[in-house]
């Protein structure tokens, strides 16, 4: 089970009222050579979908798929359960065999992944440019995953945005209640999570050692990247990532934050009240809301900002995934059905958010009557709207074809200066590895 899979599985089990889950060369993609989706008037046939985990994503599909048939009913949505590892290498394999006709007509790419594979297998895509989608309805720093040469190639589906979880009556222990960690500095972070720390004996976050998430999300926070807009590696002297790093450093080195060794063991940290918080993916609320008897004693609000970077904002994301058109789709059919369900019904949102967690990118749903419901777990919070809000004001930051290999050879990065390494010469190291994985 991937991780994706995992915490829509945790979002099945929680009450419905409250679930959260997850979901995480230089050449020109071709435009689609298929006609117009303007065409009015009942549509017919059938759409091929791959996509994985029949709780969260497959579920979405099935629902969009009623919703599309009030007023399409000759049309077939054919789901085929296919995993995020398996997605990848058939579109690796189709790719290098020239077999776009086995392609299907929809399938999911997580986010990170997206550019890299638009770039590397242009004829496997169609852009939206002939679709009715309007992406100026999803939040910019999402649609810029799947953007090449200012075509959008990507539907964003499931939300990443980043929250910053807390444990209230923790807080309120120390003095403190949430709205004192709301639009902060990671300075002021670290001098309240000490006097936390100080009163109660606990840190207020955790993660998982030797990963880099929390340090990519600081970076993505000022709209900073591993690479330049022409894909070239800029780790080396990346001042907003020396600075991601430095204060990760520092939230090891007060001891408000803890490293674990594990998943298991980061979710049981502050299941268990061992830590009063978490920073993480809004996916990351499934886990939190396992511990039952901790309802009501949570409240969540955006990230801490870096201090002194050009561009910093309390604002970043961690995961996500977004809908691709096959080049082989039956364009017209494919691209009206994902304009009118996922770019275009509140009602397929407002269906699949209480039993799947599913929370939308979507900008429209900040309106919706359901996402505005006061959330019993997190202290009456209307958690979806904000999640939405937050959404709004993430940067665009560049993730380019080698994003994995950056992000692992920063984390590694980290792992050598928390240990005392010199942060210049480990992220040239990191610049190095990153340079040669793309020889």
């Amino acid at each position: 089970m991937n991780k994706l899979q995992k915490f829509a599985s945790l979002a099945l089990a929680l009450p419905l009222s409250i679930a959260l889950a997850a979901c995480g060369g230089g050449a020109t993609a071709p435009a689609p050579t298929t006609t117009s989706a303007a065409a009015s008037g009942p549509k017919s046939g059938t759409v091929t979908v791959w996509c994985w985990d029949p709780a969260f994503n497959i579920y979405a599909m099935n629902e969009a798929a009623k919703i599309y048939n009030k007023d399409n009913p000759d049309v077939k949505i054919n789901v085929v359960e296919t995993s995020w590892d398996d997605v990848q290498t058939k579109l690796t394999t189709l790719a290098q065999s020239r077999e776009t006709k086995e392609l299907p007509d929809i399938f999911l790419m997580q986010n990170n992944a997206f550019q890299k594979n638009v770039i590397n297998y242009p004829e496997m895509f169609s852009d939206f440019s002939k679709s009715s989608v309007d992406f100026s309805q999803f939040p910019a720093g999402v649609t810029a995953y799947s953007t090449v040469d200012n075509k959008n190639y990507g539907l964003p589906f499931d939300n990443g945005t980043a929250v910053l979880a807390l444990r209230t009556d923790v807080l309120k222990e120390a003095g403190f209640t949430a709205d004192d960690f709301t639009n902060i500095t990671w300075s002021d972070f670290i001098a309240k999570a000490k006097v936390v720390k100080e009163k109660t004996k606990k840190p207020l976050l955790s993660t998982t050692s030797g990963s880099g998430d929390m340090a990519m999300m600081m970076l993505q926070s000022a709209g900073a990247s591993l690479f330049d807009e022409n894909g070239n590696p800029t780790i080396s002297g990346n001042q907003a990532l020396l600075k991601s790093i430095d204060t990760y450093k520092e939230l090891v080195s007060s001891g408000v934050l803890t490293e674990v060794n594990s998943w298991d063991e980061y979710v049981g940290s502050f299941v268990n009240g061992n830590v009063a918080g978490t920073l993480n993916g809004v996916w990351i609320l499934g886990s939190v809301q396992t511990a039952k008897d901790q309802s009501g004693k949570w409240a969540i609000t955006n990230l801490p900002k870096l201090d002194g970077v050009t561009g910093a904002t309390n604002y970043s994301a961690n995961g996500g995934s977004s809908w691709a058109i096959s080049s082989n789709a039956n364009y017209e059919l494919a691209s009206d059905f994902l304009a009118k369900t996922f770019a275009g019904s509140k009602q397929l949102f407002d269906t699949i958010l209480p039993s799947s967690g599913a929370v939308a990118n979507w900008l429209p749903m900040a309106d919706s009557s359901v996402y505005a419901e006061p959330q019993e777990f997190f202290g009456g919070q209307p958690v979806f709207q904000k999640v939405i809000e937050f959404s709004k004001q993430v940067p665009k930051n560049n993730t380019g074809v080698y994003y994995y290999e950056g992000r692992d050879a920063v984390s590694a990065a980290v792992t050598k200066i928390i240990n005392g390494t010199d942060p210049a010469a480990a992220l040239d190291e990191a610049q190095k590895t990153v340079e040669f994985a793309m020889k």
